[in-house]
């Protein structure tokens, strides 16, 4: 929580007064935020060798107004996040959340490819490996597959419950001649449906937009080493290897 008073940020786990009223702030995310990002600033700058003297001067602030954004006593003002990103060699995106993003799948391999799905608008995005994707005003985090199937032999709830789930969420895929027919048995109401197919290949992914009151069904070319996925709108991201 943070509370803001007369143009004034309160925040942290300490009682401070302002405009004579004692105030108690809990756990910020803006401070939580500032810190983040401070860390980031240092992290990177000692990447490139520099002092805070130095960076100050790149930007032509004091070196204290660089102790204070590393520290999370205060954050950059809008109109020096572009040039302090470009000075530390990350985007604008990355230093607002605190996180470098170094992408290890330099090779481009496609089966390491994420997906985002935004929530607002619908936009299907996928990326070769890490990156910061943002969409209608919000960071999307990449969809996680769900885990497929439990121990089979489990009485558990739990697990009864993942075997379920994973029933209804079934990629069926059949050769009809030289294509594969893919199919999830699935509701297709507006509420509730498969949003997406994807078919991610050695060389190549397609993405199959679906939409309600139609069925959850697509041909493919045929090849080997696919992979299909499919999303739902309320339980998430489900695969099959081919």
């Amino acid at each position: 929580m943070y509370l803001l008073c007369m143009n004034q940020y309160v925040t942290g786990n300490t009682k401070q007064v302002v405009k004579g009223h004692c105030v108690q702030a809990l756990d910020s995310p803006l401070l939580r935020f500032t810190k983040d990002c401070g860390t980031l600033i240092k992290l990177l700058r000692e990447k490139q060798k520099m002092t805070q003297v130095q960076l100050a001067e790149r930007l032509c602030v004091s070196d204290k107004t660089i102790s204070k954004w590393e520290t999370g006593r205060g954050f950059p003002d809008i109109s020096f996040l572009e040039p302090l990103a470009k000075i530390l060699k990350v985007s604008v995106l990355e230093l607002l959340s605190g996180n470098e993003i170094i992408n290890k799948n330099k090779s481009g391999n496609l089966n390491r490819s994420r997906f985002y799905n935004c929530p607002i608008c619908g936009n299907v995005i996928f990326s070769v490996g890490e990156a910061l994707i943002s969409c209608c005003g919000i960071q999307l985090p990449p969809i996680e597959v769900e885990n497929a199937l439990g121990a089979e032999n489990s009485e558990s709830i739990e697990k009864l419950d993942e075997r379920v789930l994973f029933q209804n969420h079934k990629i069926n895929v059949q050769n009809v001649e030289d294509e594969f027919f893919v199919s999830v048995n699935h509701p297709m109401e507006k509420e509730h449906y498969i949003c997406w197919l994807a078919v991610v290949r050695l060389n190549s992914v397609e993405i199959i937009k679906l939409y309600p009151e139609q069925n959850a069904e697509a041909r493919i070319k045929f090849g080997r080493r696919i992979k299909i996925l499919a999303y739902c709108n309320r339980h998430g991201l489900f695969e099959v290897k081919v």
